[in-house]
């Protein structure tokens, strides 16, 4: 069974960094497009980041790029977010998704919407 578990989560205060992890399981990792996505209170869903694992190609939101980086380790078919300079307003669930097709553009432009697979979620709070 397929299955995506985050974790990194946790408080931190405005500046610091954090890096999650989105381990896969259940399912050939090189195959998927696969994303970041969060959602804060209220809000709802946004995309982060998505890679298309075929290429490599990763893509990034523009209001985001610079503070987050996606990245991956293959082998332990783990996904990684790094973000620095921590904001309050990043404060929110951090879920990855993944999906066999290869509709990169499409899972970047919804916040992933229709991916098969979807990950609990791991929160993060920056406290100002």
């Amino acid at each position: 069974e397929a299955e995506l578990v985050e974790s990194g989560g946790g408080l931190v205060q405005a500046g610091g960094s954090l890096r999650l992890s989105c381990e896969a399981s259940g399912f050939f990792f090189g195959d998927y497009t696969i994303g970041w996505f969060r959602q804060a209170p209220g809000k709802v869903r946004e995309t982060i980041s998505v890679i298309s694992m075929s290429d490599g190609t990763i893509y990034y939101s523009d209001s985001l790029k610079g503070r987050f980086t996606m990245s991956t380790d293959n082998a332990k078919s783990t996904l990684y977010l790094q973000i620095n300079s921590l904001k309050s307003e990043d404060t929110a669930v951090y879920y990855c998704g993944a999906d066999d097709e290869a509709d990169t553009t499409f899972y970047f432009s919804t916040g992933g919407y229709g991916m098969d697979y979807w990950g609990k979620g791991t929160l993060v709070i920056v406290s100002s």
